[in-house]
């Protein structure tokens, strides 16, 4: 009887310890933003007065501030370099992924391990060379220059989502589509890309999200047409900090917004219906 009456108890108890914890990481994540959200538009005087721990009086101000200072075009050059950092990545990886997963050639898995080898490297290393060569080759201080710079950056981890995303599907669906009439080319567009998209959305992005969070390679090969984060750096870490949370907000909702948009793709692909 004890036994009996022991289980549900035991399951209760790893239910509430899953809560806790879930309930612990999602604040982790949660708190910063609404915090940044809230301060975002908080009035000075609220900011600044120790009694009230979320401020009553909102203004818009200080994120109008920001995007008359230039908060407006750099976050449409960080914008810019990341969906060409998609696209470029894309362009070489999804070719790159497909061969690691359907083909065998010598040298196969030391080509992976050297790609991811190369991540080793911290990018202050070549930051003077690299500065040299984009200065020579027209690149400085242009969207395309840093989404190079990103795409190097992320082309890797791209590469080898892809080939793990590829390899699971399977060879027959090809060669059924090419008994039927398709090229190999054909085959690839329309049967095995359409089951490789909800991989393809999850490589998109972390894509997204490691060019707009890009910091260093930015401001490094930019001088007058920053990305936000590099804008930031620059122009808001100065000023109240009041001004740093609307930069904070301005980070945080766009990638916000691809994120989701991306993950109802990803979701709706898998067949999973959102309530």
């Amino acid at each position: 009887m004890a036994g009996v009456m022991g289980n549900p108890l035991k399951y209760s108890f790893r239910g509430i310890f899953i809560a806790a914890i879930a309930s612990l990481v999602m604040a982790w994540i949660l708190v910063p933003i609404i915090v940044s959200i809230l301060y975002a538009f908080a009035a000075p005087s609220d900011y600044y007065d120790v009694k009230k721990i979320i401020p009553l009086k909102y203004t818009l101000e200080h994120v109008n501030d920001l995007l008359v200072l230039g908060a407006r075009d750099a976050m449409l050059n960080s914008v810019i370099v990341a969906l060409l950092t998609i696209a470029i990545s894309f362009a070489i990886g999804l070719p790159a992924g497909y061969a690691f997963a359907k083909y065998v050639f010598p040298g196969k898995d030391s080509l992976k391990l050297l790609m991811i080898g190369l991540r080793m490297f911290p990018i202050i290393v070549i930051a003077v060379p690299l500065v040299t060569l984009y200065i020579r080759m027209g690149l400085y201080d242009t969207p395309l220059g840093v989404a190079l710079a990103h795409t190097a950056m992320a082309l890797p981890f791209v590469v080898i989502i892809t080939s793990s995303i590829f390899a699971g599907v399977p060879d027959e669906l090809e060669e059924a589509a090419m008994i039927f009439g398709l090229s190999r080319m054909g085959a690839f567009l329309r049967v095995t890309l359409p089951l490789a998209l909800p991989g393809l959305a999850a490589a998109a992005i972390f894509t997204f999200i490691m060019s707009w969070n890009d910091v260093f390679i930015a401001s490094l090969l930019t001088t007058l047409n920053r990305t936000l984060p590099a804008f930031i750096l620059v122009s808001a870490m100065a000023a109240p900090d009041f001004i740093k949370f609307a930069a904070a907000f301005l980070m945080v909702i766009p990638a916000m917004i691809f994120v989701f948009v991306a993950r109802r793709y990803l979701i709706a692909m898998w067949g999973i219906t959102l309530r």
